[in-house]
């Protein structure tokens, strides 16, 4: 026995649009008792919004190849100097780490501003993070040569340039010196290179 009806949907606000639809029961020795078959106006359908797609990550907004250091350090801030100064081709951006914009690539990376205070972070890419003697060897990687066959140094185990690393690190303010703010703010021909500079300027 057959069945039809006219259904009434809302596509749009304010406008009703009519579908047919069809209810058809099978014999009781089809394998599927019971089909519903709905046929609409394939104008009708085109109304219809698409349905958001399912398991798409919001594109990432971060930059690729950012160095997020302790920005009143001397030591950090001498080697960030070194490193705009031989970097030719521009590939390698900075981040203060006492700026909000270096939230973002915390929360990327997992660590907090008091573990990059030991350990500075080179955010290199998607899924690419690195911390302390790593991080310095990634970036150095990036220069151009002779300054890149720096980064062969990758060969020692990790324990043992970290060690190394974290003696210094632990060191340096007595070493070296710190500010009570980003140093660059007193050499602002460097800020180009800053992923932070419009926070860095503003903060004066």
């Amino acid at each position: 026995m057959t069945m039809s009806w006219m259904i009434k949907m809302t596509m749009i606000p304010r406008r009703v649009w009519a579908i047919s639809a069809f209810r058809s029961r099978a014999p009781s020795s089809s394998p599927c008792p019971v089909a519903d078959v709905v046929v609409a106006d394939p104008d009708l359908l085109s109304l219809i919004p698409p349905l958001p797609p399912k398991n798409v990550d919001k594109p990432s907004l971060l930059q690729p190849r950012v160095v997020v250091f302790d920005g009143v350090c001397h030591l950090c801030h001498s080697g960030v100097k070194w490193v705009i100064s031989v970097d030719k081709y521009r590939k390698i951006k900075f981040c203060c780490l006492q700026s909000k914009a270096a939230e973002p690539y915390l929360e990327y990376c997992g660590v907090t501003r008091e573990e990059v205070l030991r350990r500075f972070v080179f955010v290199e890419g998607p899924g690419s993070c690195y911390q302390a003697s790593t991080a310095a060897l990634q970036v150095i990687s990036y220069l151009p040569l002779p300054y890149s066959a720096l980064s062969a140094f990758l060969i020692i185990p990790k324990p043992l340039r970290d060690s190394v690393y974290d003696y210094v690190a632990k060191h340096r303010y007595d070493w070296f010196g710190k500010e009570n703010q980003c140093i660059v703010m007193k050499e602002q021909e460097l800020l180009d290179r800053f992923i932070d500079r419009e926070e860095i300027i503003g903060s004066k």
